[in-house]
């Protein structure tokens, strides 16, 4: 069951971001040139409509534009993971579809939020998704945000079907990592999903990472996951304290998604402003982000310099 999986699909994979007109709307001109900027830079794949890809504020017209722009433009070079939740079960089957017949490579989803639902109410919701296409399905355990985490039971239960291949964790445990990665075997992918302690994950058993920051500084993690691979773990657990520390800088800004977007368009990438409530990066701080980019782009020249 699951042959081949980890190693056709682990690796990077950039939870990537969205891209509006100055009007706030999807804009898939933008939307492709974000995909391509992100091809070159050694990453498997690109997690499209997920938290950092503000999904959830969108409707489901939007959710698709934003695909079909990324299937248009970078289709056969990266791997598509499409989140495809959304709070009705219909809705997400719906999206579900629309993936497959755009030629994504896996889907995935949140449990529905809101509703502090009972797991056989999540399990139905995920199975009617699993069931509608004939893509590889990968669980998104968020319980952060959505209130629910996924027990060892219900994992075990729905990786016996061969469809689904795997759980993005973005839980803060990584025991609960190792456990789930434990409980699905071998070849069960699990992905790292909180940036800052993606070696701490890779160490208890994880097959590689999906996160948003990875969408401002790809080649640090790239790197961080080679120096894991090539078991030289001091001068990986160097790079990620340097990694946190320009974590702990984005997230000490009042939106952490205005704050990268913002980023990207010092490098030429517009990608309008994160939709409201999240807030865009204000003129005060645009100063302070220009110096954090120099910082970025510093550490990925020391890195990539480096054998």
């Amino acid at each position: 069951m699951h042959t081949d999986i980890v190693s056709k699909y682990k690796g990077i994979y950039i939870a990537m971001y969205s891209a509006y007109d100055e009007a706030g709307n999807v804009d898939k001109e933008r939307v492709k040139q974000l995909a391509r900027y992100y091809t070159g830079k050694g990453v498997k794949g690109l997690y499209v409509g997920g938290s950092s890809g503000e999904g959830i504020l969108q409707n489901e017209e939007e959710r698709k534009q934003v695909l079909e722009a990324v299937m248009e433009e970078v289709r056969g070079e990266l791997t598509i993971i499409v989140h495809v939740g959304a709070n009705s079960t219909r809705e997400s089957v719906e999206l579900a579809k629309h993936a497959e017949s755009h030629g994504a490579d896996i889907i995935s989803a949140v449990p529905s939020i809101y509703y502090r639902l009972p797991e056989a109410a999540v399990e139905t919701h995920w199975q009617h998704m699993i069931d509608s296409t004939n893509l590889p399905f990968i669980i998104y355990n968020i319980p952060q945000t959505t209130g629910f985490t996924l027990s060892t039971k219900l994992l075990a239960k729905l990786a016996a079907q061969d469809k689904v291949i795997g759980v993005k964790m973005s839980g803060e445990s990584t025991f609960e990592l190792q456990q789930y990665k434990e409980t699905g075997g071998e070849e069960f992918l699990v992905f790292n999903g909180p940036d800052e302690q993606f070696l701490a994950g890779r160490i208890m058993g994880a097959d590689g990472g999906i996160g948003g920051t990875y969408g401002v500084m790809p080649e640090l993690f790239v790197k961080l996951d080679y120096l894991f691979q090539e078991n030289k773990i001091e001068e990986a657990r160097m790079l990620q304290i340097k990694i946190n520390g320009i974590i702990k800088k984005l997230l000490s800004y009042p939106s952490l998604y205005g704050a990268c977007k913002h980023i990207l368009s010092l490098r030429g990438i517009e990608t309008g402003n994160p939709r409201l409530p999240m807030l865009p990066a204000s003129a005060e701080h645009h100063d302070s982000l220009a110096q954090l980019n120099r910082e970025i782009e510093e550490t990925v020249a020391l890195y990539t310099a480096k054998a």
